[in-house]
């Protein structure tokens, strides 16, 4: 076993992946911690974590192997990699619940696109792995529910098990090529934070955000109003999406914002209850996810 292991995180070492033991048949790393610490070997300058610690040298892989069966650990910054957990459902979730797949599933449908094809893994569990590139320039840290339930992402700060580890619920197996795509501009929207202002704004640039929000709201509803068929749920999807931040700063009412979204998506030919639904979800995760005013650039 500790040979299939071994080639696990050679293989993931070869493809430029960053690579560290976890405990064997669990999903923890295996170094020590920082109490625990000896400041000695790669700790002599302070204490390094699993983060700072994974690697992609066969030499030192070959040597971490040898002393057990460690599962294999990906960390998922220092590898380039945005990877989409799509969770399945536990016993104590509500019912009616959607699992991880469904949820992602209907998130692409609302945004007017297909599931992206890319590397997959599938968990011990049943769950999925999406493996996705990070741009160049661009620096993701992990999210928990931040796309929708029951889906979380592995970026800087987070890590993933990979193929060919073992837990016992099951082993870890890849689904497809080897091949990562590059991270959808669509996702990336979404999960890129925004940068905060280093304080609260001052009476002249709330006004200048109402403005903007202003000028933002009468742009929006020309979009959705006149987009085309085939493209017009996400049009509005998108457009709920990005007015939604106006109305958690309050520089734009909630009924304003449906009412103007509304009778845009109408008039582009979507059914009252079509509108109804994508705004409802839009605009709710808008609104949960920018409580802090931000910088409207």
């Amino acid at each position: 076993m500790n040979g299939l292991f071994l080639t696990a995180a050679l293989t993931a070492a070869e493809r430029g992946l960053y690579v560290f033991p976890l405990r064997p048949g669990l999903k923890v790393p295996a170094l020590h911690g920082e109490r625990t610490c000896t400041g000695t070997g790669p700790c002599a300058n302070g204490h390094r974590k699993w983060e700072q610690r994974a690697t992609t040298d066969p030499d030192r892989i070959r040597a971490t192997w040898s002393h057990g069966p460690f599962n294999v650990g990906i960390a998922t910054g220092p590898s380039g990699l945005l990877v989409v957990d799509l969770d399945t459902l536990k016993p104590e979730d509500p019912k009616g619940t959607p699992d991880g797949a469904t949820s992602f599933q209907a998130l692409c449908e609302r945004a007017g696109q297909a599931v992206p094809e890319t590397f997959r893994v599938r968990s011990a569990r049943g769950g999925e792995h999406l493996y996705f590139t990070q741009p160049p320039g661009v620096r993701l840290d992990s999210t928990a529910g931040r796309l929708a339930k029951k889906i979380d992402t592995r970026g800087w700060g987070g890590y993933v098990v990979a193929a060919g580890s073992a837990t016992p619920a099951g082993t870890y197996e890849a689904l497809s090529g080897p091949h990562a795509a590059c991270l959808p501009s669509w996702l990336q929207s979404i999960l890129q934070p925004v940068p905060k202002r280093s304080q609260a704004p001052s009476m002249s640039v709330a006004g200048q955000s109402r403005r903007y929000a202003d000028v933002a709201l009468a742009a929006e509803v020309q979009n959705v109003a006149g987009a085309q068929v085939g493209e017009r749920e996400a049009i509005l999807f998108r457009a709920a999406r990005a007015l939604g931040r106006f109305v958690a700063w309050g520089d734009l009412p909630l009924h304003v914002v449906e009412q103007a979204l509304q009778e845009g998506g109408q008039a582009a030919g979507l059914s009252a209850s079509e509108c109804r639904t994508t705004l409802r979800s839009a605009l709710d995760w808008s609104i949960a996810h920018n409580q802090n005013r931000r910088d409207a650039a």
